[in-house]
C-alpha cells in the first residue's frame, strides 16, 4: 500500500509552447520534491490527485502557474464535468471545480489555452466543453501559452468511508518527531533548507524523523499505546525554529528532514500492523511566512489584515460573550500569533475548499485514524462548521479533536458536537482537548485539602460534564507539548505523578501521554518549549551523549523504570477491559480527603474498575460504596493482585491512587 499510495503523488505536466498545444515530453513531480514553487512554464496542482466514489461529487483544483488566469480549461475525459473556472486577484492561479459523480478512475488530460486559439479538437471528448474563466480583477496578460497536464482519479478503497477513528478504548502517544528518534541521519540536513541540525540548540532541529518512529513502533505498542499523534510533519521551510512543525509552507508535502510522503504512508501501514493508528496534527489557522502564498497570494483577502501582522487578542471569550463588540471577535479571529505565522482568512471560499480537501486528502492518502486540529477556535467559526461537517460526511466514524485552550468547560463544550449551546451554531466536531480537567487535577494535587480545595476540584470539574455532547470522547492528558511536564508541575514528586497518571489513564475520556512522561521526563529549570521537548533517551544513537536508553531500559533510574512499568500496567488494564473504558463513569463526592470513582461497561460484562485517590493516610470502608458494589464479591488490587472482600476496610497510604478490578 505504501508504494501505491506514494505513487498517487505524481502529477505530470507538458511544457507549454507558444500558440500551439505543447508536444514536449512529460516530466514527473515526485512526492519527495523540495519546495513546490512552480518553475517558470509549469503548473502545480492541488490536491495532487483525487478519488472517485467520495461522498461529495465535487473537487476544486487549485492551479498555479505563470499567467494562467485568463486561460480556457478543457478536459479529455467523458463523465468529468467542469462546473466552474475562477480566477481571483493573482494572474498565476486558476480554481477549477470538477463534478466527477459519473467519472471512472483513471488519468485525465487537462488543456489550458488562450481565447484566441482554436480548441475544437481538444474539447471533442470533453462533456462540459471548455469552461471560460470568470474573473475578479485578474491580470489579463496570458503570453499566448498553452499548457497540458495529466491528473489522476483513483478508485477509493471500499472500506475507507467506514474507517474507525480513535475512541475511549484507545490511548494516544504524543510525539515531537524531531526529538523522539533519529532513524535516518542522511536527511538531517537537506539542501535548500536553512534550519540545519544542531542538537546543542534547544530551539533548533535535532534530527528525529519518521524512520525513528517506525524503528520504535515496537516500544510504543508494547507500552500499550494504540494511537500515535505527532506534532506536524508537513514542510516547514523556515529559517529557524522549524522543528515544531506549526509553520506550514506546503500542505501536501512531508518535510524532507522527516522523510517523504511515502515514508509517512509506511509509518501508517506499519503502525496499523501493530494495532496502532495515526492521528495527524493539522493547522487550519495559519501558515509559515515562508509559504509560497506570501510571495504570490491567490487573492487580496487570502491572508487576514491584508497580509500585515496584527496580533490576535487571544480573547476566545469574545466568541461567546452576549455583550460583545464585533471588533473584539475580529481581533481574536483575524489576528496573527506572531509575524512568522500569517493568519489565514477561511471566509474566502476557495481557501476554505483548499483546507477541507487537504484534510480529506491526507485521511485518504495516509489511512489516518484521526485528526488533531491546532488552535481550533482561532479559525473562522463558519468555516469550522463546514470543515467538520464535510469531514464527518466523508468519514462518519472518524475522530477529530480540536485544541481549545481554556479552563472554562462551558467554552470547551461549545465546540463539541451534541453539546448544549447558547446559540444556533452547528458543530460536527467529535472531540475537544479537555484542558479544564488537566487544570483541575494539578490544582487538586498541589493544594491543601479542605472543603473547597484539593480533590474536590476534580469532582467539581467532572460534575460539569452535562455541558458536553459526549464527555467520554474528550481527549484528556496530564501534560502536552505546550506546557511543563507533569512531573515538574507536581514538584518532581513521584507519588503525585503516580496519582496524576493513574487518574488520567482510568477516568472518563481518551488519555493522551506526551513522549517521555512515562519515564519522568522533566523541565526543572526552564519553561522553554525546547527544553520541555527534549530528546528522548536512546533515540539519537548516531552521536549519543548519554548511556540512557528508554527504549531498552538501559541506564534508567529505579524511579524511571518503576514509572515506565506503572504506565504499561495501566495501559494493559485498558486493553484488557475495553468495554469498561468505553462505558460509564460513576463517582462519589470526596469524603474525608478520599475521592472514589468507578468505570463499568454499559452492558454489565461481570467486571468493573474502582479507583480510590487520597492525599492523607486513610482507612476506607468499602461498605460505603455498596450502591456500586452490591452485585460483586471481591476487589483485586491491580498493583499486587491482593484480593479484598467488598465489605472490607482498607488502609491506604498517603498520596496514593489505588486501582482495583472488581468481580
Amino acid at each position: 500500500m505504501g508504494a501505491s499510495r506514494a505513487g498517487l503523488l505524481r502529477t505530470r505536466f507538458l511544457q507549454p509552447s507558444s500558440l500551439q498545444i505543447a508536444t514536449a515530453a512529460l516530466f514527473t513531480v515526485s512526492a519527495s520534491t523540495l519546495p513546490v514553487y512552480a518553475a517558470k512554464g509549469s503548473i502545480d496542482v492541488y490536491p495532487p490527485n483525487w478519488w472517485v466514489g467520495m461522498e461529495s461529487p465535487l473537487v476544486e483544483l487549485m492551479l498555479h502557474g505563470d499567467n494562467i488566469a485568463n486561460k480556457k480549461v478543457s478536459v479529455n475525459r467523458e463523465g468529468v464535468v467542469i462546473n466552474a473556472v475562477t480566477a481571483l486577484d493573482s494572474p498565476n492561479y486558476l480554481f477549477v471545480t470538477l463534478d466527477i459523480s459519473n467519472a471512472a478512475s483513471g488519468e485525465l488530460i487537462f488543456t489550458l489555452t488562450d481565447d484566441a486559439e482554436n480548441t475544437s479538437n481538444i474539447n471533442a471528448n470533453n462533456e462540459a466543453g471548455s469552461a471560460k474563466v470568470s474573473h475578479s480583477s485578474a491580470n489579463s496578460s496570458s503570453n499566448l501559452l498553452s499548457y497540458e497536464f495529466s491528473y489522476e482519479l483513483q478508485p477509493r478503497d471500499s472500506e475507507s468511508k467506514s474507517r474507525e477513528g480513535f475512541s475511549a478504548k484507545d490511548a494516544i502517544y504524543l510525539i515531537t518527531p524531531d526529538r523522539f528518534a533519529n532513524g535516518d541521519s542522511s536527511n538531517d540536513d537537506v539542501a535548500g533548507y536553512r534550519d540545519i541540525v544542531d542538537r546543542s540548540n534547544k530551539g533548533g532541529r535535532h534530527g528525529g524523523d519518521i524512520k525513528g518512529i517506525i524503528d520504535n513502533l515496537g516500544y510504543i505498542a508494547d507500552m500499550g499505546f494504540t494511537q500515535i499523534w505527532t506534532m506536524p510533519m508537513l514542510e516547514n521551510a523556515m529559517a529557524k525554529y522549524s522543528y515544531h512543525g506549526y509553520s506550514t509552507t506546503d500542505f501536501y508535502q512531508i518535510d524532507p528532514r522527516f522523510g517523504t510522503n511515502a515514508d509517512y504512508v509506511t509509518l501508517s501501514e506499519k503502525a496499523n500492523e501493530q494495532g496502532v493508528g495515526i492521528i495527524m496534527d493539522m493547522v487550519l489557522n495559519h501558515i509559515g511566512s515562508g509559504h509560497l502564498w506570501m510571495e504570490d497570494t491567490p487573492s487580496d483577502d487570502w491572508i487576514n489584515n491584508e497580509g500585515n501582522f496584527v496580533a490576535t487578542t487571544h480573547k476566545r471569550e469574545s466568541l461567546h460573550d452576549p455583550h460583545v463588540i464585533e471588533s473584539d471577535i475580529e481581533g481574536f479571529s483575524d489576528g496573527w500569533f506572531v509575524p512568522t505565522m500569517p493568519d489565514l482568512n477561511q471566509k474566502n471560499p476557495h481557501l476554505a475548499n483548499y483546507l477541507i480537501q487537504n484534510a480529506i486528502w491526507w485521511v485518504e492518502f495516509a489511512g489516518l485514524s484521526g485528526i488533531r486540529v491546532d488552535t481550533y477556535s482561532y479559525s473562522d467559526k463558519g468555516f469550522l462548521s463546514k470543515w467538520t461537517a464535510r469531514l464527518m460526511s466523508e468519514y462518519p466514524s472518524l475522530n477529530i479533536v480540536g485544541e481549545e485552550w481554556t479552563i472554562n468547560p462551558a467554552i470547551t463544550a461549545y465546540w463539541q458536537a451534541g453539546s448544549h449551546r447558547h446559540d444556533e451554531y452547528v458543530s460536527a466536531l467529535p472531540s475537544v482537548m479537555d484542558f479544564p480537567l488537566q487544570a483541575a487535577l494539578t490544582s487538586a494535587l498541589t493544594q491543601e485539602e479542605s472543603w473547597n480545595t484539593g480533590l474536590g476540584n476534580i469532582y467539581e470539574t467532572l460534575a460539569t460534564d452535562f455541558l458536553y455532547g459526549d464527555p467520554n470522547n474528550l481527549v484528556i492528558f496530564p501534560d502536552n507539548h505546550d506546557m511543563s511536564r507533569i512531573f515538574t508541575q507536581l514538584g518532581h514528586d513521584i507519588d503525585k505523578w503516580n496519582m496524576a497518571m493513574t487518574f488520567f489513564l482510568t477516568t472518563r475520556g481518551i488519555p493522551q501521554v506526551f513522549y517521555g512522561t512515562e519515564i519522568l521526563m522533566a523541565n526543572p529549570d526552564s519553561s522553554d518549549h525546547g527544553i520541555i521537548r527534549s530528546d528522548f533517551p536512546g533515540g539519537f544513537k548516531q552521536n549519543s551523549d548519554s548511556a540512557v536508553n528508554a527504549f531498552t531500559g538501559e541506564g534508567l533510574s529505579q524511579d524511571e523504570r518503576w514509572a515506565q512499568q506503572r504506565v504499561k500496567t495501566l495501559l494493559a488494564l485498558r486493553q484488557n477491559y475495553p468495554n469498561v473504558f468505553m462505558g460509564e463513569m460513576k463517582h462519589y463526592a470526596p469524603h474525608d480527603g478520599v475521592y472514589t470513582y468507578f468505570r463499568r461497561a454499559e452492558e454489565d460484562d461481570g467486571s468493573m474498575i474502582m479507583v480510590i485517590m487520597n492525599k492523607q493516610e486513610a482507612k476506607v470502608s468499602l461498605a460505603r460504596y455498596s450502591t456500586m458494589l452490591s452485585k460483586y464479591t471481591q476487589a483485586t488490587r491491580l498493583s499486587d493482585k491482593t484480593v479484598f472482600g467488598v465489605d472490607d476496610t482498607l488502609t491506604l497510604p498517603p498520596m496514593s491512587a489505588t486501582v482495583f478490578v472488581v468481580n
